[in-house]
């Protein structure tokens, strides 16, 4: 059990029989009245936020969640194919499963689905990854004053990052997942 007094930015709790993560919560002692937590909360299952006001010290059950790695395999059009790398067991999902982790897809790399109660809902990339530039135009030498200027970089993987001037058309890019921004060039 998980008490309001307890939450933290990132706890899961089990609410009206769905998993939700505590996004952002706010303790409030009013002058009258008992206190209470101003708490937004995200499904984990939908990925709708909303917030919710919980009487101070409430409790809630924590959710049957499980973690397993699986490896991406391929998408036949309407479904992205996993296998769990114990048991060689596959799971699919649809585009809208899926829409937090699209831009980072690529076959043979593993990914962390979250499971509830026995049931795959939410796919999470690795924390960094190396995607390989499709395609960005040239970067001219005195285009910048101070230097740090960057260019759009479409990825092997569809996504667009800003990145510097120096990085060309068929380079491998380390990208942090977590909101998609330029880390380095790695060296093959």
């Amino acid at each position: 059990m998980i008490s309001t007094t307890d939450f933290r930015k990132g706890a899961k709790i089990l609410y009206k029989n769905e998993p939700y993560m505590v996004l952002e919560y706010h303790h409030v002692k009013p002058g009258k009245g008992p206190a209470y937590v101003r708490t937004k909360m995200k499904n984990m299952i939908t990925g709708l936020t909303h917030e919710d006001l919980f009487r101070s010290g409430e409790k809630f059950p924590q959710p049957d969640l499980e973690y397993h790695d699986m490896q991406y395999l391929y998408n036949d059009g309407d479904l992205y194919h996993f296998m769990d790398q114990k048991n060689f067991e596959q799971v699919s999902f649809n585009q809208d499963q899926i829409s937090e982790a699209l831009d980072y897809l690529k076959e043979q790399v593993i990914y962390t689905i979250l499971y509830f109660t026995g049931k795959p809902i939410a796919v999470t990339p690795p924390l960094f990854m190396e995607i390989a530039v499709k395609e960005t135009q040239p970067g001219v030498r005195g285009d910048t004053a101070q230097g740090g200027a960057t260019k759009p970089a479409t990825l092997e993987t569809g996504l667009v990052v800003q990145v510097p001037l120096f990085v060309n058309e068929g380079e491998l890019l380390k990208i942090d997942t977590r909101d998609g921004s330029y880390i380095e060039r790695v060296k093959k």
